[in-house]
């Protein structure tokens, strides 16, 4: 499995930098996590390949290019572009964004093709099928409704923590799969900023290290992601110290392949 963090901020010559402001992992050149950079971020060869988006929640950094994105290829799309969502989030999705007032309702507009976009209401704790992968979806801790995953291809599984603080089910489906190759676990703030985190539901590297402790399996990559720009060196720092196997930052750009 192939899997790249898209990246979402970019230096004064236009490269893009370590910082990740908004969120878009992208497996196989084919399926995306959530949506923020998915716009900016691909090639044109990716863009004529994905067809799937999984979001995981509606926060802005999770899906804030996905209505520019089907804008953009809205002419040239010969099947819907298909957003995979708990039905909570659909609804979000649709008052909030896809609401003719801050972007059209593509679900309801065709092209020369047919529609351009659909719907893909997904359940919660059972597998589903997105392109080649084999999908599970719990909730987690967030503010709003959200869902952690573990996707699957025939040889290897990754699990994505998406947004979250303290949960359950999420470490209960991890340590049911029979081998896991990558963790993509949060930690948003510094821990001088617990507080901040707490009530906003997200990691700081010492709730990450209570957390991880949930955690069964061994010898896996655990990747943290989702890093506050403001703050990146000063987590990064505090992730080291840690000193847990395996957890290293995830870059933005480059390939894992597990």
């Amino acid at each position: 499995m192939r899997i790249k963090l898209l990246p979402s901020t970019f230096d004064d010559q236009g490269v893009a930098a370590l910082e990740q402001r908004l969120t878009c992992f992208l497996i196989d050149d084919s399926v995306a996590v959530d949506a923020g950079s998915i716009a900016i971020a691909l090639t044109n060869e990716q863009r004529g390949k994905v067809k799937d988006i999984i979001v995981t929640h509606p926060h802005m950094d999770h899906i804030a290019s996905l209505p520019i994105f089907i804008d953009d290829l809205y002419p040239t799309l010969e099947e819907p572009m298909r957003v995979h969502a708990t039905p909570e989030v659909i609804e979000l999705l649709e008052r909030d964004v896809f609401n003719w007032n801050v972007y059209p309702r593509f679900s309801d507009l065709k092209n020369d093709y047919g529609p351009v976009m659909e719907y893909v209401p997904i359940p919660i704790g059972q597998p589903f099928s997105v392109a080649h992968l084999t999908v599970i979806a719990v909730q987690v801790n967030h503010i709003v409704p959200t869902v952690g995953l573990v996707v699957s291809d025939d040889r290897t599984s990754v699990a994505f923590s998406s947004d979250t603080a303290e949960t359950e089910e999420f470490w209960k489906l991890v340590n049911s799969v029979n081998h896991l190759d990558a963790l993509l676990i949060e930690a948003s703030f510094p821990n001088g900023m617990a507080r901040l985190a707490e009530v906003s539901r997200h990691f700081t590297p010492a709730s990450l290290s209570e957390e991880l402790k949930k955690l069964t399996h061994n010898g896996m990559d655990i990747m943290a992601v989702h890093l506050k720009p403001s703050y990146r060196q000063e987590i990064v720092q505090q992730l080291e110290e840690l000193r847990i196997p395996g957890l290293r930052v995830m870059e933005p750009g480059k390939i894992y392949n597990w």
